[in-house]
């Protein structure tokens, strides 16, 4: 299969690979997710149970509290945060948290990234020029 490239807007910069995790929930850092673990600990949530370190987290966008941007920081700072993580339409709070913990975010893709991708799949993301790439 010939990698595919889907452009968006690049919110937060750098440049990574890695493993695909799909929610179609929000996620609201603040309460859904274990800073020290990486874990989503609330059970109504469709990711309950599962670590979101080290993958490339796609969800539609961010909830909550403000405070949502230290908890993605302190996921980071902890070493159990998404190497990468791309919305539908990212908010400030998820925005704010990506850029001061260096996790490239790519949101607004031309083509909608739950009817495409799966979860352990492998893709690239460019939050410097927006962009997905899957890989082969």
């Amino acid at each position: 299969m010939e990698p595919i490239r889907i452009k968006g807007r690049g919110i937060s910069k750098g440049s990574t690979g890695g493993e695909v995790l799909l929610s179609e929930d929000p996620i609201s850092f603040l309460g859904n997710v274990d800073p020290q673990t990486g874990k989503i600990v609330d059970p109504e949530h469709c990711l309950f149970g599962k670590n979101i370190a080290g993958k490339v987290l796609i969800f539609p966008h961010g909830k909550g509290s403000t405070v949502g941007s230290y908890v993605i920081y302190q996921l980071f700072k902890n070493g159990v945060a998404p190497v990468a993580m791309v919305n539908l339409e990212c908010e400030p709070i998820v925005a704010v948290g990506a850029i001061i913990s260096e996790i490239p975010l790519v949101d607004s893709l031309e083509s909608n990234p739950f009817e495409m991708l799966k979860d352990g799949m492998k893709v690239s993301i460019n939050g410097n020029e927006g962009w997905l790439e899957t890989k082969d």
